[in-house]
Parts: structure tokens; sequence; C-alpha cells
């Protein structure tokens, strides 16, 4: 396994288990629904960040537009889900547009993927 794949199979871990505390602090705390939403956003892109690390070390996608959009899940997913667990715990914004910006860059990092499989590869 390359190093690059081995990050990102950290971070997906890292970013699943964030996901999940903030579940568990939704269900637990009143008011909490933007914690659902970066749950969500957490949880769906670790398993995307996986997806794609396992297409990228596999050789089905190329390599590193594939890792691009990985690496654009990792920072858009943790921007949007920062934002609003920040809003929730700490009753402001990390910056102002965050989880707009955060939702903007993982639509690309979606596209990237798309290019990735579709952009030749060298043999």
């Amino acid at each position: 396994m390359t190093a690059m794949v081995r990050i990102l199979v950290i971070l997906a871990g890292i970013m699943g288990a964030d996901g999940v505390m903030l579940a568990a602090a939704a269900a637990h705390l009143e008011h909490a629904s933007q914690l659902e939403s970066a749950s969500s956003m957490l949880l769906f892109h670790a398993s995307a960040v996986l997806g794609t690390a396992l297409l990228v070390e596999r050789g089905i996608i190329h390599g590193r537009i594939g890792a691009t959009a990985a690496f654009g899940f990792v920072v858009a997913a943790s921007l949007f889900a920062g934002d609003l667990a920040l809003r929730q715990f700490a009753g402001h914004r990390l910056f102002p547009f965050a989880a707009p910006t955060g939702g903007t860059l993982l639509i690309a990092s979606w596209l990237v993927l798309a290019l990735s499989a579709a952009w030749p590869r060298r043999g």
C-alpha cells in the first residue's frame, strides 16, 4: 500500500470516528440537528475516501486525480462538519461561508472523481 493510500485510510478512519461521535452527541443534545448533518457528511464521505483510495490502489482510476478527489472529500467534509459543530458547541462559525464552501468543494470533489475515471491512465 502506498503512503498516500495509507494516509487516506487513516483520515477516513478519523472522519468515521468523528461522524459517530457527532451522531451520538446529536442523539443526546437538544436542538442538535446541525450535528446530524455534520455527522452524515463525515460518515458518507469517509466511505467515499475509502472507496476512492481503493480505486487508486487498484489502478482503476487515474492515481493523482483520484487522490485529489479523495483529499478534497477530507478537506471539504471537515470544513462543512467543522463549521456546523462549532456553531453547535461554541455558538459561532469556523469562518464566514465555511459550510457552503465545504459543500461546494464536495460537489467539485465528486466531479474530480468522475474525471479520474475518464482520464486515461498510464500503462
